[in-house]
């Protein structure tokens, strides 16, 4: 058995084009591979930036060519949070899939959860009869969630720049919506809330009370925020002009969400394709011309308050469908089946168990094999997209007439916004990379997946 010895950077060829001379590196450190490019006359730096996450949310490599201070080349590496969660839902029933896809972009896991559960619907054939209690919570829930995800972006960006006390205010204005989604899913995050026709179950009593208070609180940091970041010259300096990418890029790029919107296109799967009965709803979609870093921390701020008008509304609408069911009529669809939550707040009632168990054979075997085999979906395919908090967020699901998916691939907007790395920030300075990748605001979860 042979062994390599580790080395840093040795010349291999000259450039046929330029006569420069071409090295290659394998191994070794990076400050020994640069020391040696120095010794070598050579002005070309490498500077390998991660794996880390500096306001990507996730394991990201950049590998930097350098001139100075000047970024002549940036590539991004991937791959380092890979869960195979698309095939691992190949088999798991098409309920449980809803527990992995949650799981992709942990930030925004509700986003995952509704674009699926919408897609095994169409293959079901059963969208018009999901009840309109179940679509309201889907929207309050998704909402709330895009609040969330946007205050982790601008809080973590303003972190990477020094200014911690961005970062303090936008996880306490997040901690009072998590304590919202624990009071309703038992969760704060990868809830697996939204299932197959409805939601798991309604929201406890007091909720609606309880949002309120919270949507005050958060509209009482967002207002800290403001003061804290729009009124900043240093932020304005560091993130004005910074990370630019005009309409055209994002459209060859296939960039979408607060990205192209701030290249001055306000396309929305919520107005362009609507779910979810978003269509009834009253809202904006934000816009700016200026396609640079700055005017996605403005649009984002401002996402936030049109997400608290839309929660606002989904709140009088739950006042109003106050009884009525969450989940589809169809006992071989909908799970868990005739869920009650015991005294304790785990499991089902006793009186679901007692009746199950002791009073209906036949409930017990349907409940048993809904349980554990789970419904079959007819054969074909579909595809459903959402607007997520970072772009169009896609589901293919493919079904060949069994209980679990044939194939489900995520069209996920993180992986497609990671494409504009090079352009935002090749030409630029080092020290504005970081703020080039914060808004994008990429999860690495959802990007591996």
């Amino acid at each position: 058995m042979s062994t390599t010895t580790p080395h840093a950077t040795r010349p291999v060829h000259d450039d046929e084009t330029t006569g420069v001379p071409m090295f290659e590196a394998s191994g070794g450190d990076w400050s020994d591979i640069a020391e040696e490019a120095a010794r070598l006359g050579e002005e070309r730096i490498v500077v390998n930036m991660g794996p880390q996450h500096p306001s990507t949310h996730g394991v990201l490599r950049l590998m930097l060519e350098i001139d100075g201070e000047t970024v002549t080349e940036a590539r991004a590496g991937i791959g380092y949070l890979h869960t195979g969660i698309e095939k691992n839902m190949e088999f798991r029933t098409w309920t449980q899939g809803v527990t992995f896809c949650t799981r992709m972009d942990y930030v925004a896991p509700l986003f995952q959860e509704a674009a699926y559960c919408l897609a095994v619907e169409k293959l079901l054939g059963i969208t018009d009869d999901v009840p309109e209690r179940a679509s309201v919570i889907r929207v309050l829930l998704m909402e709330l969630n895009r609040i969330t995800s946007h205050l982790v972006c601008l809080a973590t960006g303003g972190n990477e720049l020094g200014a911690t006390t961005i970062m303090t205010v936008g996880f306490t204005a997040r901690e009072e919506i998590l304590k919202v989604f624990e009071l309703i899913t038992g969760l704060r995050m990868n809830h697996a809330f939204i299932r197959p026709g409805g939601v798991a179950q309604d929201i406890p009593p007091g909720s609606i009370d309880t949002i309120r208070e919270a949507l005050a609180s958060v509209r009482h940091y967002l207002r800290q925020l403001e003061d804290l970041m729009l009124a900043n010259p240093i932020l304005h300096l560091r993130l004005k002009n910074v990370g630019y990418l005009g309409l055209s890029g994002c459209m060859a790029l296939g960039i979408t969400g607060p990205v192209l919107r701030s290249a001055g296109l306000p396309y929305d799967v919520r107005k362009a394709a609507p779910y979810c009965g978003y269509e009834t709803y009253d809202f904006e979609v934000p816009v700016s011309q200026e396609a640079d870093s700055w005017s996605r921390v403005v649009l984002r701020l401002e996402e936030c308050y049109q997400s608290m008008h839309i929660v606002e509304q989904t709140l009088e609408r739950l006042q109003r469908t106050a009884g009525q069911p969450v989940m589809v009529a169809d006992k071989k669809v909908a799970w868990p089946a005739q869920l009650a939550i015991g005294a304790d707040g785990m499991g089902n009632s006793l009186d679901h168990i007692r009746e199950i168990m002791g009073t209906s054979m036949e409930a017990l075997i349907h409940h048993f094999k809904l349980v554990t085999e789970g419904f079959r979906v007819p054969a074909g395919q579909v595809f459903q997209s959402v607007e997520h908090p970072r772009g169009e967020l896609g589901v293919h699901l493919v079904s060949d007439g069994g209980t679990r998916p044939y194939r489900a691939h995520f069209r996920d907007p993180s992986f497609n916004n990671l494409q504009a790395t090079s352009i935002m920030c090749e030409g630029g300075q080092v020290a504005d990379v970081v703020v080039a990748v914060a808004s994008l605001d990429p999860v690495l979860g959802g990007v591996d997946r």
